[in-house]
């Protein structure tokens, strides 16, 4: 097997697979892709891979619910097409009303679709992070947990679903641990693999229980759950990065990043989902309200620019600002999320909810907008020299009004300036032309100048420039946002 990907040598924020570096990006409702019988991957990768997505997280348990601000998906499944690892074998029935699961055994058509996905995803050069467990959130959604006392007849001991991520209970963390086991198992040897313990972990659970984990408890849980990984690649000669998260804290809630980033976490790869109250290297930064339609595009910047100096891989993982917006406001926030966070060094997952069974391309709609977009960021940003570039800050003197800016660049060779619209979209005049200067210094030299458009992925003629100090260069006419890309040429 090929060398799992892996963090850059040259470039601790960046990933190289097959030999080629690489960022994660995608649009995506794919979590339920093996867990959703009704749900047809092969369409929805066919149709990542058109797009140039490099990435597909996929849950291994974690079956949700439709609420009215999460829209349906692949993985609010229903009841008879749930197929979880767990044979269903009775007697009696679990809380949906279908036989309970027998934990010790094992269900092969669970596993067939997996085998079948990351085969195929393995073609298409698509990552995927598979994700053995989940945060419960609370009693509606534990009901549906295959682990659940009542949903099984293995005896297990009645529980709060707060406990679920803890040790508390050693006949849940053993099939926990085996769980964990056997994907390991089953995936190792899989070149395009990276594994996440628990989606979404959070402690002092809003349960009015004091005696609920902490977010240090829950922390221990995924360390141990961490070391059931390592100790199974260890038997099978060979080693994926782990992603994750430290627990955030539920009551009030607060998203630390600074544990995560430790040179002892367990964790090679930081996922954080944008929201309010995230916090890094002692700032705490509101990304966005989740499904607000809040753009937060200043606050975003600075985030990922002030994690940036640490040496792990940032992912903007599961980005929910307004995802439930089918629409082409709401496409357009995420467009000009996702295109700050990589220029600005990190990588990004945004769910696309136009994916849903029977549908698993998108729409027309969702086809010509945010998927077409992702194409175009995905292939704009793979033809920068990633292992040397590095955001570059104060870079710009003078910028159009209305907008917030990122650099991204190999000093003295490659500039990508992007200028987004940053007024939310109830402020007035947000979305409306914008036009200006920009005024920036250069090493001298000839360079070749063109604007790229983020919606059509189109660059305008390529002009030359003369490098020097406090050049001012005009910015055509444009509406949300443009790329500016200036690189070192020989000269007219």
């Amino acid at each position: 097997m090929p060398a799992p990907i892996h963090i850059h040598p040259k470039n601790p924020k960046i990933f190289e697979f097959r030999g080629k570096q690489r960022i994660l990006v995608c649009a995506t409702e794919h979590y339920g892709s093996v867990l959703n019988r009704a749900f047809r991957f092969e369409s929805y990768l066919a149709d990542a891979a058109l797009r140039r997505q490099t990435l597909s997280r996929l849950f291994m348990l974690f079956r949700e619910l439709q609420s009215a601000t999460n829209p349906y998906s692949s993985c609010k499944v229903e009841t008879p097409d749930y197929v979880a690892p767990f044979l269903r074998t009775g007697p009696g029935k679990a809380l949906d009303g279908e036989p309970k699961y027998d934990l010790t055994q094992w269900n092969p058509e669970f596993f067939e679709r997996l085998h079948r996905f990351l085969s195929l995803s393995s073609e298409y050069g698509i990552n995927v992070e598979v994700v053995f467990l989940s945060n419960t959130y609370g009693e509606h959604i534990w009901a549906l947990n295959p682990l659940n006392p009542q949903n099984n007849i293995n005896g297990l001991e009645e529980m709060h679903w707060p406990e679920y991520m803890s040790q508390r209970h050693a006949q849940l963390f053993g099939y926990q641990c085996a769980h964990v086991r056997k994907i390991v198992e089953e995936t190792c040897h899989y070149d395009h693999v990276i594994y996440e313990i628990c989606n979404e972990p959070g402690g002092n659970a809003p349960t009015g229980n004091p005696d609920n984990p902490d977010p240090a408890e829950v922390d221990q849980w995924q360390a141990a759950l961490a070391g059931v990984v390592r100790q199974v690649e260890e038997e099978r000669g060979t080693r994926h990065l782990i992603a994750g998260q430290q627990a955030f804290a539920w009551s009030p809630f607060y998203q630390p990043a600074d544990e995560t980033f430790a040179a002892d976490s367990p964790f090679e790869v930081v996922n954080i989902h944008p929201l309010p109250s995230t916090a890094v290297r002692g700032q705490t930064y509101d990304l966005g309200a989740f499904m607000s339609k809040q753009l937060k595009l200043r606050e975003l910047r600075d985030y990922c620019l002030a994690a940036y100096p640490l040496p792990k891989p940032l992912n903007l993982d599961e980005d929910n600002a307004a995802s439930q917006y089918r629409d082409p406001v709401g496409w357009t926030i995420h467009r000009k999320r996702a295109w700050m966070s990589l220029m600005c060094g990190a990588h990004y997952d945004y769910i696309d909810f136009s994916l849903v069974p029977g549908r698993e391309a998108g729409t027309p709609e969702s086809q010509r907008h945010i998927r077409a977009w992702i194409g175009h960021l995905s292939e704009f940003i793979h033809s920068v020299d990633l292992v040397a570039a590095k955001p570059i800050e104060g870079f710009l003197k003078q910028q159009p009004a209305h907008t917030v800016e990122t650099v991204l660049g190999v000093p003295g060779n490659d500039y990508c300036i992007y200028l987004a619209d940053g007024r939310e979209v109830e402020e007035i005049g947000a979305g409306l032309p914008i036009e200006g200067r920009l005024m920036f210094d250069l090493p001298m030299g000839w360079y070749r100048t063109a604007c790229y458009s983020p919606a059509t992925g189109l660059y305008s003629p390529w002009h030359y420039l003369r490098g020097g100090s406090m050049i001012r260069l005009g910015v055509p006419t444009f509406e949300q946002d443009l790329v500016l890309r200036i690189m070192r040429d020989t000269g007219p």
